[in-house]
């Protein structure tokens, strides 16, 4: 899993059949690197989220047939760094 920050939306009108009609976000990662991910949270832009990737981010969707390697899990409302 990893922190990242919503920085937008993306709106694809064509893809392909097995993303059906899940909400995608652009997010950037701790480096300043921008990639895109499932969303069946609702993430909101300037939203802080982890994500799960690999195989895993399959799972982390209502249905685990989407074919994605990267899906936010949850929002985050708070956390501790050190």
């Amino acid at each position: 899993m990893e922190i990242m920050k919503v920085c937008g939306r993306m709106v694809c009108t064509q893809r392909v059949a097995g993303l059906g009609h899940m909400n995608l976000r652009i997010l950037e990662n701790n480096k300043g690197k921008k990639v895109v991910a499932v969303d069946p949270v609702g993430a909101r832009e300037g939203n802080w989220v982890f994500t799960a990737s690999g195989s895993a981010a399959r799972f982390a969707c209502p249905n685990p047939e989407v074919q994605t390697d990267l899906t936010i899990g949850g929002i985050i409302d708070y956390w501790e760094s050190n």
